[in-house]
């Protein structure tokens, strides 16, 4: 069998059986299929898409191309998935809330995707924070602290994680079958009894419409559930980003400030609350939405959250104090410029992937795979779509390495805002919930 003939059917758009697709799987594994082919076979499915059976084909190859966990624990094991945004940092704060509420969170996440932000990415922010450990080491933490967010180990689904980062950089990240089969081929590794997909739609999207979010919502859940996992999805906004802030360091305290209950974000919170409840449901934990939030707020106010968050930083090893002083432990960009509003005016929206193109372009993302990411740049102070400011009030802040690098995204900002004398009328959060049948 010959990688080039496979790529070759694809392309002029037949299906591929299983057989063809476990082949081009194992090649991604072992490396016997080279990048250059792996980007051909990427973009022919992006071109020409995928059927349902090739979408689970694809799936279950990458699942078993590697480990999968199995756990005896005395809760449900659950995770949930977003499918990128800007200043979405649900993962930092959802994971430890449904593990105090009784659940298991073994999160494998990835990195920043194109304009979006990274979990990973994030969590590196912390000083010693260990998103690789080892197999022994990720499962002890889950079942000591209820939550462990890594990435993807060389045994874990090693064929996505090859696919993943090719995607980043051939502009084929778009892809709903390859988007799929990599969400799924990690939470199904990862042993999960239960998964809730955050699927946004929106200008700060991969799916910019709501119809290719829904086209994305209803794949994902049909390939989960032939491949025998219990899935709901929600399907969010991302019009504007999901809080003021946007980056590596500043999105992890602005996660503290939420489990501590410094500050809580309203758009973020209901996205956090709707997702959890959907968890605790699933996982039978709660009987219902009503029950469910209402164990996840007195998990938060109690601080047990808050503590969990800590527990897990410290087992990986990060700061055993980094709840108590995540300020000192996280980097400080080295320039600080305030963008200010060019008239008076209404926010009445935000090109939100120019603005997650402003993360990437201060150094806070990868314009190639092997990029080093710097943590400390990013974005914060941003104003709300809806809000009135006059002329000369701060737009945003830009936090990056050099007065250069700030210029610039201060002038792609501008460029990023729309201002009206007329407010915009207030919107939806969550569009929709799509469940398996």
């Amino acid at each position: 069998m010959l990688p080039q003939e496979i790529i070759r059917k694809k392309r002029d758009g037949h299906v591929l059986d299983e057989e063809e697709i476990r082949f081009f799987v194992k090649g991604l594994s072992d490396g016997t299929i080279g990048e250059g082919q792996v980007a051909a076979l990427g973009m022919a499915i992006f071109f020409q898409g995928m059927t349902v059976d090739e979408r689970v084909a694809l799936t279950m190859a990458m699942t078993r191309s590697g480990d999968v966990l199995e756990w005896d624990l005395d809760g449900p094991v659950l995770d949930k998935h977003s499918t990128g945004g800007v200043g979405d940092l649900v993962s930092l704060v959802l994971g430890p809330m449904v593990a105090a509420c009784g659940g298991y969170v073994p999160m494998i996440s990835g990195r920043g995707l194109g304009h979006t932000g990274g979990t990973l990415d994030k969590l590196e922010s912390i000083p010693g924070y260990n998103v690789l450990p080892d197999r022994e080491r990720f499962q002890r933490t889950v079942r000591q602290v209820g939550v462990a967010i890594i990435g993807q180990t060389r045994n874990m689904a090693p064929a996505d994680g090859r696919f993943y980062a090719i995607r980043d950089i051939t502009a084929t990240v778009e892809s709903i079958p390859l988007i799929v089969a990599s969400i799924l081929s990690k939470k199904l590794a990862a042993g999960l009894d239960g998964l809730v997909m955050d699927i946004k739609t929106g200008s700060g999207a991969f799916m910019p419409t709501y119809e290719q979010s829904v086209n994305l919502a209803e794949s994902i859940v049909s390939v989960a559930s032939g491949a025998g996992l219990h899935t709901t999805a929600l399907l969010t906004c991302m019009n504007e980003p999901l809080v003021s802030c946007a980056g590596n360091s500043v999105e992890v305290r602005e996660a503290v400030r939420y489990l501590t209950g410094e500050y809580r974000d309203p758009r973020l919170d209901e996205v956090v609350m709707a997702l959890c409840a959907e968890m605790l449901m699933l996982g039978g934990l709660a009987a219902n939405a009503i029950e469910a939030k209402q164990k996840l707020r007195q998990k938060l106010e109690e601080g047990e959250a808050a503590e969990r968050f800590g527990r897990m930083v410290a087992v990986l090893g990060g700061p055993t104090d980094f709840i108590d002083r995540c300020d000192v432990h996280l980097p400080d960009a080295t320039v600080v410029k305030t963008v200010s509003a060019p008239r008076d005016g209404y926010v009445t929206a935000w090109e939100t992937r120019k603005l997650g193109l402003v993360v990437v372009g201060l150094g806070g993302g990868r314009t190639r795979a092997d990029q080093t990411v710097d943590h400390s740049v990013g974005l914060t102070g941003i104003v709300r779509v809806g809000q009135y400011i006059e002329a000369g009030a701060p737009l945003a802040v830009v936090h990056g390495a050099s007065d250069d690098q700030c210029n610039k995204a201060c002038a792609m900002i501008l460029d990023a805002v729309v201002m009206n004398q007329i407010p915009p009328e207030s919107g939806q959060i969550i569009y929709r919930e799509i469940r398996s049948e």
